[in-house]
């Protein structure tokens, strides 16, 4: 069903995908759109009441105003005045109505819109992230969604604006004009939207690509920036820069070919009003030479068309935003419209009822469009028991980490946590049962007590501190400038590597899992962090299912039992003494890394 929507949706265009998001908002849409009509009705009086004034000096007492009974001049124009005092008024209190609204609707919809698209991005499973650059998904969630704001911000209320102008524009000549003038001076007028739709589809593919390039720009400065030290180290600097350049240069490409025809539209409009103009002001002009139009009612039509002038000329920069935005739309509609692959499952789980049991049973995977990474394994974990996976790198150790967590699902068999199949499980229980400590440590930008105590936000000072402590980390943090409350920086980067990994233990301590996964844990880190991080290890893995993927085996020789594993099968099980004894795969290992071959 999914991918069905996703398919249907994909033939929309991106302006009826963004009224299909917007339904919601359709009665401050209806209100804005309703103030914006009065206030261009309103501001198109003005050329009405120089008409009026010019027949009241014409005619005096024939004027129009005359014919309300009010026959001196001097009270005509007083009446004149009055209403024009009260239009300006209500105009200037229209013109402040669209406008706030307008604004706050662009504010909800980019506010709303992101936050969407952010949290359907958290569901989407990992091997989306990998097929994706972070610059590209910056971009979406930030440039793209503030395109669509500006142009909510003035651009809807230019079109809405201009549309009412025509009409009143169209109908009033209709009504004043003979049929012969009014037809000669509408002339143009399907010329401009005939061309304006062409514009618009030619546009359509430039701003696409456009919006294509912004994201590799994006990209490549997400990346850089984030691999800085690299760069400064291998003192790449010059080759960046030159590559950054490339990217910089596409972009600027892409936006010179959109301009060079987004540009030419606005002279193109301009000659098409002037020719209507023109025939206006020939043809009205000798027909009210003629007295088959009053001049009062001539200067009303020139003024309305020269006013009118202006915002057709706008429109080709509204069209212009309006593309922009429609191609920044596309792109968010499609991140939103992206089919989460892992569901959450219907069955609840009680954490602190979670024993620990584990099976893998019969378990085969493959990531996309690669080769068959675990091949019919079965595992069993008794609860409370610590479990060690060894084996060469790319043997499929962390990839049974990312199953467990569901960071990906299994192409066949099933995952089971005390007996239920964790693909039934509700999902954001399963990961609240299982701590997971990595080798690659992910500190936020913050203090170090948000950092221990994030996931567990309601853990207390003390509940931090004692954590802390636990994982050795207690001395180092106090040495800090300000303790707990230190900022650690992007990435952690104010810390070195085994003050990050202490944080982490730390902060799988304060989660207090029935299920713990150490995934390299030691692996970074120097003999005597090491050796700290394994007596913390020590204590929060009693009486707790601990499943450690080691790349050290003397980190992991305590283990209840330990399984050796290559090209994605378990090869050899026991626990070490046994494993050496068998003098099989693991003693060779043993061997090597204890320096004894």
């Amino acid at each position: 069903m999914t991918s069905t929507f996703h398919h249907v949706s994909n033939k929309l265009s991106p302006l009826q995908r963004l009224l299909n998001y917007g339904q919601k908002y359709r009665g401050q849409i209806y209100q804005a759109s309703t103030y914006s009509v009065i206030n261009t009705t309103l501001d198109i009086a003005p050329p009405w009441l120089v008409g009026i004034a010019v027949d009241i000096l014409v005619q005096q007492q024939s004027s129009i105003i005359a014919k309300f009974g009010i026959k001196e001049v001097v009270w005509q124009f007083a009446l004149l005045s009055l209403i024009t005092i009260i239009i300006w008024v209500f105009e200037s209190l229209s013109q402040y109505a669209y406008d706030r609204l307008w604004r706050n609707v662009a504010q909800n919809i980019q506010h709303n819109l992101r936050l969407d698209a952010y949290n359907h991005l958290q569901q989407l499973e990992s091997a989306y992230f990998e097929d994706s650059s972070t610059g590209g998904l910056m971009s979406i969630l930030s440039d793209d969604i503030n395109q669509l704001e500006d142009f909510l911000n003035g651009g809807a209320n230019e079109v809405i604006q201009v549309t009412t102008s025509l009409m009143i524009l169209v109908i009033g000549a209709f009504c004043i004009l003979p049929i012969n003038i009014t037809l000669a001076a509408m002339l143009p007028m399907p010329f401009i939207l005939w061309g304006s739709l062409i514009y618009q589809k030619r546009l359509e593919p430039l701003y696409a690509n456009v919006r294509e390039k912004v994201g590799f720009l994006n990209s490549r400065l997400a990346n850089n920036i984030s691999g800085i030290t690299t760069i400064k180290s291998f003192t790449a600097e010059n080759y960046e820069n030159a590559r950054l350049a490339e990217e910089s240069e596409a972009y600027r490409k892409s936006n010179t070919k959109a301009i060079k025809l987004s540009a030419a539209f606005v002279p193109l409009i301009r000659m098409l009003v002037l020719a209507g103009f023109t025939a206006l002001l020939f043809l009205g002009g000798m027909a009210a030479y003629s007295q088959k139009i009053s001049i009062g009612n001539y200067s009303v039509l020139l003024v309305l068309v020269q006013r009118l002038l202006w915002p057709l000329v706008f429109l080709g920069e509204t069209f212009d935003h309006y593309q922009r935005a429609m191609a920044s739309t596309k792109r968010v509609m499609d991140l939103l419209d992206t089919p989460i692959q892992i569901t959450t499952g219907d069955m609840p789980l009680i954490v602190e009822q979670v024993r620990g049991e584990v099976d893998f049973k019969n378990v085969t995977f493959a990531y996309r469009n690669s080769a068959t990474i675990i091949k019919d394994l079965s595992l069993h974990i008794p609860a409370g028991k610590t479990i060690a996976v060894v084996g060469s790198t790319g043997s499929g150790k962390s990839t049974l980490v990312k199953l467990l967590l569901r960071f990906y699902d299994v192409s066949s068999g099933a995952i089971t946590i005390d007996g239920i199949d964790i693909q039934k499980l509700n999902l954001s229980d399963l990961r609240r049962s299982i701590g997971l400590v990595s080798q690659d440590v992910f500190l936020f930008h913050g203090t170090v007590a948000e950092n221990i105590a994030y996931g567990t936000f309601d853990a207390t000072e003390e509940a931090i501190i004692n954590a802390a402590k636990v994982a050795e980390a207690h001395d180092f943090i106090m040495r800090l400038p300000q303790g707990y409350e230190t900022i650690v920086g992007e990435r952690g980067q104010k810390l070195s590597g085994g003050q990050r990994q202490r944080i982490a233990i730390a902060r799988a301590v304060v989660k207090n899992p029935p299920i713990l996964i150490l995934d390299e844990a030691t692996s970074a880190v120097d003999n005597e962090t090491e050796a700290a991080i394994q007596r913390s290890l020590e204590k929060i893995t009693v009486n707790r299912t601990t499943i450690a993927i080691a790349h050290r085996l003397s980190t992991i020789r305590n283990a209840d039992c330990i399984y050796v594993m290559e090209s994605g099968q378990l090869v050899e099980s026991a626990t070490h003494e046994e494993l050496l004894e068998k003098n099989g795969i693991y003693a060779s290992l043993w061997r090597v890394q204890s320096g004894l071959r």
